[in-house]
């Protein structure tokens, strides 16, 4: 009884925290909390609506397309040799939006986000050839890599802000469990690999 007071909570977490939202929410970071915040409200405005575009509302319109095309829930797309195609998908999106930003100049730390979040997405898609990964702990592991990254790049302590990704990451992972999408390992490997791909990808490029 109490788990199936519990599953209604779970599928919210899962839908609050959904993984296309790391470069949205990473971005709105940047534009508050560094130098970036220096930038016209317009600029940075149009910049959120692009991310959101091409990260999030194109690659779940294309990921549903794709899914009602074959009849299938989202349990079914939760097996992980029916993940590849989504993972392409989602990359091609983050891709285009990367060489957008390149042709348009963008600020480095701004075009480093959705680099970080595209080779996190690559990384889950060559893991899932031979073990399932859970792309919401990826994620969120991701933030926490890039603020651990951002923290030695503009020298603030970054104690209050893993505390609470943290806390949530562990709300989320136990959500995907309890929704039967994922393991303790699956959610544990998803979350180290985000973590330390954006950390790299942030720290090196």
């Amino acid at each position: 009884m109490n788990e199936r007071r519990l599953i209604p909570i779970a599928r919210t977490l899962s839908l609050l925290f959904t993984p296309f939202y790391l470069p949205i929410v990473s971005m709105i970071a940047l534009f508050t909390f560094s130098y970036l915040n220096m930038l016209p409200t317009s600029f940075k405005l149009q910049v959120i609506a692009a991310t959101y575009l091409f990260t999030i509302l194109i690659p779940t319109m294309l990921i549903h397309a794709y899914r009602r095309y074959h009849g299938w829930s989202l349990l079914h797309l939760a097996r992980r040799e029916r993940r590849m195609v989504p993972y392409i998908l989602s990359i091609l999106s983050y891709y285009a939006f990367y060489s957008i930003m390149r042709y348009m100049h963008m600020p480095h730390f701004m075009s480093a986000i959705i680099v970080a979040a595209l080779f996190v997405q690559i990384a889950c898609a060559i893991m899932n050839v031979w073990f399932k990964v859970s792309t919401h702990t990826a994620a969120i592991g991701g933030f926490t890599g890039g603020v651990i990254a951002y923290s030695f790049i503009f020298g603030f302590n970054p104690v209050w802000w893993l505390s609470i990704i943290i806390l949530v990451s562990g709300l989320v992972g136990t959500a995907r469990m309890m929704l039967r999408v994922h393991s303790l390992s699956q959610i544990i490997v998803g979350y180290i690999l985000g973590g330390v791909v954006t950390f790299l990808t942030v720290i090196l490029i």
